[in-house]
């Protein structure tokens, strides 16, 4: 071994081959070599199958998306494991109990992944108050422009945020040089909380009747889906607009489109359905008031290297002893998408 690794922990990199180059580029891989010994060639959960050996020597191991399932069996053949830094958003699709159970440190880059969607909805919230969709799809539709309507553009609106958590967050963050009233819902913020961020909380059907954008940050959890059906569509006002960038599951597709259908005011913005993508023949590829977008408004290409970024800082935290700021417990788990 170089004399200048024989002192740093011993690490892996342990991901979908794709996925290395977008969240660790060049210079976060450069910044995780000052730190740690990348003993091994990055590995994939096809390549440890063959070679399983090669986890006997990993304290560290970076991984995002297309990682190992670190169950038991993968775990007996990691006996030094001491931290995983995900370079992704949700954990729940390698994390266990076994995990767990033997005191592993989990860290995730789910609030890297926050940004992009927050700016995305930043975006379509501004373009949805000056009718921006309305306009484009019908010219494209009619061949020519359609007649003007009253749209209520930036100023005085209502934006109403379904579950401020950390992308709602920031959402209510980039809102603020904009002259429009923020409305959320959410029972598990309270009062004072909603008022730092300049958001009046209110019940779940009043964010549907009093805004004129309505945006879903939901994660999807066994109370939320279905949350949202076809009476909230029928109470929004017209001429509104909904986005969802958060999971297909939490609304009640068919209903939704059942309403779309009677009200041709509406506009829906969809980044997420359920499935993903929607059924050949879905009305959703032809509904003249749907917007689809395929998942695109977390991070992609150069954005993942946020992700890759903010785990070689969390690095850096670790191995000086300092509070991490991104890590996951087991109970916190149940509360990510």
């Amino acid at each position: 071994m170089d004399s200048r690794n024989a002192d740093k922990p011993r690490a892996l990199y342990l991901l979908g081959e794709r996925n290395f180059d977008w969240i660790y580029g060049p210079q976060e891989r450069a910044g995780i070599d000052e730190l740690v010994h990348i003993y091994a060639p990055l590995q994939t959960r096809e390549t440890i199958l063959d070679n399983p050996d090669i986890l006997r020597e990993a304290e560290v191991i970076f991984s995002g998306w297309e990682t190992a399932y670190m169950d038991e069996a993968f775990l007996n053949r990691a006996p030094k494991l001491k931290l995983v830094l995900h370079g992704a958003g949700s954990v729940k699709g390698f994390v266990t109990d076994a995990l767990w159970d033997r005191g592993i440190r989990v860290c995730s880059a789910y609030a890297a992944n926050a940004v992009p969607v927050s700016e995305y909805s930043l975006s379509q919230i501004l373009f949805a108050l000056k009718g921006g969709w309305y306009y484009a799809l019908r010219t494209k539709q009619d061949g020519h422009y359609p007649p003007r309507i009253e749209t209520p553009g930036a100023f005085g609106s209502t934006v109403g945020l379904i579950s401020i958590g950390m992308i709602g967050r920031r959402v209510c963050e980039l809102l603020k040089p904009f002259d429009v009233n923020v409305i959320a819902y959410d029972p598990f913020v309270d009062e004072e909380t909603a008022r730092a961020l300049g958001v009046q909380l209110c019940s779940l059907d009043e964010v549907f009747e009093r805004s004129d954008v309505v945006s879903l940050h939901t994660p999807l959890l066994n109370e939320t889906r279905g949350m949202i059906t076809g009476a909230h569509f029928e109470r929004m006002k017209q001429r509104a607009v909904f986005i969802n960038t958060s999971r297909g599951a939490v609304v009640r597709e068919e209903e939704m489109i059942e309403v779309l259908r009677k009200r041709e005011d509406l506009y829906a913005v969809l980044d997420v359905t359920y499935p993903e993508p929607p059924e050949p023949g879905s009305p959703l590829y032809r509904l003249p008031n749907v917007v689809l977008t395929p998942h695109i408004a977390g991070s992609l290409y150069n954005e993942c290297r946020r992700m890759g970024s903010y785990m070689l800082d969390e690095l850096r935290r670790y191995l000086a002893g300092e509070k991490l700021l991104w890590e996951i417990t087991r109970e916190r788990v149940r509360y990510m998408a």
